[in-house]
């Protein structure tokens, strides 16, 4: 019966420390670049667009060239968030072994 109480102990640990890592990821900040800094977007750790920057040079160029560079922007975001989030959650399930875990982004 040890066992068993093991288990539920660590899945109680887990569940406390997945959110707090949950909490942690929604205060994520990520930045996004394109055109050599010249398009930048900033995701929150739920993915959602918080703030757009364009430098005024790139307005000067024509709307398909800016609207690739965002895209692009955001792309990067999202890859980096991505990589912050699985990073974060591996220090918390690491320990765990909980093989195969992904986190959905």
């Amino acid at each position: 019966m040890t066992d068993f109480s093991k288990i539920l102990d660590k899945a109680k640990e887990l569940e406390t420390k997945m959110k707090e890592s949950q909490e942690n990821i929604k205060k994520l900040r990520i930045e996004g670049v394109s055109g050599s800094n010249s398009v930048k977007v900033i995701l929150d750790g739920e993915g959602e667009m918080q703030k757009i920057q364009i430098s005024d040079e790139i307005l000067k160029e024509e709307k398909t060239v800016i609207e690739d560079l965002i895209v692009a922007a955001h792309n990067n975001a999202k890859i980096k968030l991505k990589t912050k989030t699985n990073e974060e959650i591996s220090k918390t399930a690491g320990g765990f072994g909980i093989p195969g875990f992904k986190w959905p982004l």
